[in-house]
């Protein structure tokens, strides 16, 4: 098997899954735009350095130069700016993957709900909006609250939550720098992740988590540790009802093979209701989570499951897993750390991983890094045990800046 593997040494988990090809046997071909780790190049056979990345036509052309004797079966880009670059290549190679054409609406927040609308499925009153006259109007159609975002949007940057018109005005004045937003219908209720490795256009794996609480709300306070929840149990009723939409918004969008990592909203009336969702894998440290929670390696499960269609990694849910994400308290360099000691005392041996920002290096912005001055991932069978280990670490966990 030979892959091109799209940005192999960015972002943080892009070598993971690089590896993950390499360990699955496939001879693995990278194409980026800067320098690479000798962990990294260690997994390549070779690899190409592009001026510009996202110069895409002439990437395209420089890839078919490069390639020219070299064996291709699979064109993979688990970073979604790399994502219709990728299917450019398919379609110019002719490999099996997502064409430009069912790349577009994952990464197109509209065009993705507009293909799940036909489709039947619940999803937020939305519409598009390029200027702030039909921004106010989509406001007025709609009806407040609402959420404005970017059509290419990741994560829920640029996001906000509006109550009124006072609201939206403001966030035209930050928006100024984004060309294209959605316009969409509140939902209120609890977030959750529907993820999965699929193969063969069937989930080979599947995930949910919680978010507590949810993202809108973790970028905006600087004092929470967030949380993201792999659950143990995923046939919980309420759980289920997220998962039965996702596996129809999956055959709906014609998603093969890889990744995917859908958001839905739980309403108090208990209506599951999409958010969106990415052919790719998730952030902030999710796929780490989702390997603690059934001790596998998803790197690898991901690349055996793209390259042949199967999925051989342990897949049963033996616990439910909470990565919970620091901040340093003050400014400037991280200055002690407070607090751990007594956390592996009470709970030492559901402590699955530690990864801190060290004494001595400076505060991260938790608005450009979900992880920000670190992550800590406890782990119990129970669901109630691991919710108050999380919100011990979150509480009882202090990093000192100053």
């Amino acid at each position: 098997m030979h892959v091109i593997m799209i940005s192999p040494g960015f972002p943080s988990d892009m070598p993971l899954f690089t590896r993950g090809l390499a360990q699955v046997g496939a001879k693995v071909y990278g194409v980026g735009d800067g320098g690479l780790s000798p962990e990294v190049r260690d997994c390549l056979a070779d690899y190409l350095q592009v001026r510009n990345l996202w110069d895409e036509e002439a990437v395209v052309e420089q890839v078919l130069e490069w390639l020219r004797g070299k064996e291709v079966d699979r064109v993979e880009c688990l970073w979604e700016p790399g994502m219709v670059l990728a299917a450019r290549l398919r379609e110019r190679i002719g490999v099996p993957g997502m064409t430009v054409e069912q790349t577009l609406p994952v990464r197109d927040k509209e065009s993705m709900k507009q293909a799940l609308d036909r489709a039947g499925l619940r999803t937020p009153r939305h519409t598009r909006a390029s200027t702030s006259a039909q921004c106010r109007e989509a406001a007025e159609a709609i009806g407040y609250p609402l959420i404005i975002k970017p059509i290419d949007g990741a994560g829920s940057a640029d996001t906000h939550k509006l109550e009124n018109g006072e609201d939206l005005e403001r966030a035209l004045n930050q928006l100024q720098h984004v060309p294209e937003v959605s316009v969409e219908e509140y939902i209120e209720g609890e977030e959750f992740t529907y993820d999965t490795v699929c193969g063969g256009g069937t989930p080979l794996f599947e995930n949910v988590a919680w978010y507590r609480p949810k993202p809108l709300l973790m970028r905006q306070y600087a004092w929470l540790s967030p949380q993201s929840i792999c659950v143990r149990d995923l046939n919980v009723a309420e759980i289920q009802k997220g998962v039965d939409l996702g596996r129809k918004v999956i055959q709906a969008l014609g998603f093969q093979a890889g990744f995917t990592h859908m958001e839905w909203f739980l309403t108090p009336e208990g209506e599951a209701v999409f958010g969106e969702i990415g052919a790719r894998a998730p952030g902030g440290r999710l796929v780490h989570t989702m390997n603690y929670c059934c001790d596998t390696d998803l790197f690898s499960g991901w690349a055996e499951a793209v390259c042949y269609g199967s999925f051989s990694q342990p897949s049963e849910r033996r616990y439910n897993a909470a990565c919970v994400f620091k901040r340093a308290r003050g400014e400037g360099i991280i200055r002690s750390v407070e607090g751990l000691e007594g956390l592996f005392a009470r709970y030492g041996e559901h402590i699955a991983t530690v990864d801190l920002t060290p004494i001595g290096q400076p505060k991260r912005d938790h608005r450009q890094m979900v992880a920000g001055d670190g992550w800590v991932v406890v782990r119990h069978p129970d669901l109630q045990s691991t919710l108050e280990m999380a919100d011990a670490v979150g509480t009882d966990l202090r990093l000192i800046a100053g």
